[in-house]
């Protein structure tokens, strides 16, 4: 089977390196893909977001299977493109991923299906939801309700900063669309967790914990990801059974019952506090970097999630961890999540050994060199019996890699660490 990966990040890279050790898989490609993951799978060029480019190229190449990774490609409806085609496809159709798409499409989801969130309310007036913000007198959170590439949301700290978000995300239009959700603030341990479903059943992984901020002890601007380790010791086997029951099953059945049945990936990031999950947002696709310690963790082959998922039949797929713990350290260009230069030579990385797996973010290959090519620049990956111990060997590696303004938080998994 020729297997083509969509995407350019180190979610990509961890699902290509992945997908190539399945027996099943004759060759993957990947479209764009990265310096690294040129080196296991075929890059093609193109635009995730070009629909009839990425067609035109799984024809051209004889593509049996296509595993879309990024969020904007599937809301614009790149899975529905391809099946139309007769392309097999892994992730949601369009309605699906309007459960990321759309905040205010996933609340009042929730809302219907009687899962535990935040109390909200939609806007689509800017004057009527700075009245609102400035009446409250409570920290509030504001989110634009589309796609805003993790710059969307503003956990404002009071009406000033809260209105300021309106302005920005409605009066400017910072993100396309000027309807904005506000909610109520959640408290307690921020936590990911997926699911995989066919539309009728679904299958568990394993629950994450991302570091959203860029500073060690969480401080700093929010960015995209700095690290995840998994399993983060809040999600207890009770609490797990919570979430399941609360949260994934109302949700999936009640995408069943409107007649949109949910395929794909189901990214849920929870609050958790006092051992109850809140949902503060759904994402239709894996996380990025909790999807590099998934893979990391998986046993054995991860080929017949993705296509049970895709062919509408889980059934006899069960979820196999080769490795208790796993921990992604991001090494990312400096000034991020701000102001940042590329094309920043990459050193050190012939000399990563087994004890680690540098995937690739943000990178482009110049001749023999590797360089710099976005904010997040690579998630060095590794697992252990412990998270200390994994957490060992992933910082062991990325002292080991070198370029011109790398940082990257010493932190992660510090909720689980002895140390």
């Amino acid at each position: 089977m020729k297997v083509l990966v969509v995407g350019s990040g180190a979610r990509e890279h961890a699902l290509a390196w992945k997908l190539r050790r399945s027996p099943e898989v004759k060759q993957v490609f990947c479209l764009p893909g990265n310096a690294g993951t040129r080196a296991i799978a075929t890059n093609l060029a193109g635009s995730v977001n070009d629909l009839d480019a990425v067609l035109k190229a799984v024809k051209a190449n004889g593509i049996d299977f296509v595993v879309v990774g990024p969020e904007e490609p599937l809301v614009n409806g790149l899975v529905d493109w391809l099946r139309e085609a007769g392309v097999l496809a892994f992730g949601p159709d369009r309605q699906g991923a309007q459960l990321e798409g759309s905040k205010s499409f996933s609340k009042e989801l929730m809302a219907e299906a009687g899962v535990p969130t935040a109390a909200f309310k939609v806007f689509e007036d800017a004057d009527q939801a700075e009245a609102y913000v400035r009446s409250a007198g409570r920290p509030l959170v504001v989110k634009a309700d589309g796609l805003a590439a993790g710059k969307g949301v503003v956990v404002a700290r009071d009406a000033d900063e809260a209105a300021a978000a309106i302005d920005h995300i409605m009066r400017k239009k910072a993100f396309g669309s000027p309807k904005v959700v506000i909610e109520e603030t959640l408290r307690g341990q921020e936590v990911s967790y997926h699911v995989v479903s066919d539309g009728e059943r679904y299958v568990a992984l394993a629950p994450a914990q991302d570091h959203k901020r860029v500073g060690d002890g969480d401080k700093g601007p929010n960015t995209g990801g700095m690290g995840a380790y998994s399993p983060p010791p809040v999600v207890t086997a009770e609490v797990e059974q919570k979430i399941l029951q609360r949260v994934i099953e109302p949700t999936l059945a009640t995408m069943k019952k409107r007649g949109t049945p949910f395929r794909g990936t189901l990214f849920v990031g929870l609050m958790i506090e006092d051992g109850e999950p809140s949902v503060r947002e759904f994402n239709t696709r894996f996380g990025d970097p909790e999807c590099e310690v998934l893979m990391a963790r998986w046993d054995g082959d991860v080929l017949p999630l993705l296509l049970g998922s895709a062919r509408g039949d889980l059934s006899g797929v069960e979820t196999k961890w080769a490795a208790p713990c796993a921990l992604s350290v991001v090494i990312a260009s400096g000034g991020y999540p701000g102001a940042y230069e590329t094309g920043k030579h990459i050193q050190g990385l012939e000399n990563v050994g087994a004890e680690a797996v540098v995937f690739h973010a943000g990178t482009r290959a110049d001749h023999q060199n590797v360089l710099t090519a976005g904010g997040r620049v690579l998630a060095v990956t590794a697992t252990g019996q412990t998270i200390d111990e994994a957490a060992a060997r992933a910082y062991a590696v990325a002292h080991q890699v070198h370029f011109d303004g790398a940082q990257y938080r010493r932190d992660i998994g510090h909720h689980a660490r002895s140390r």
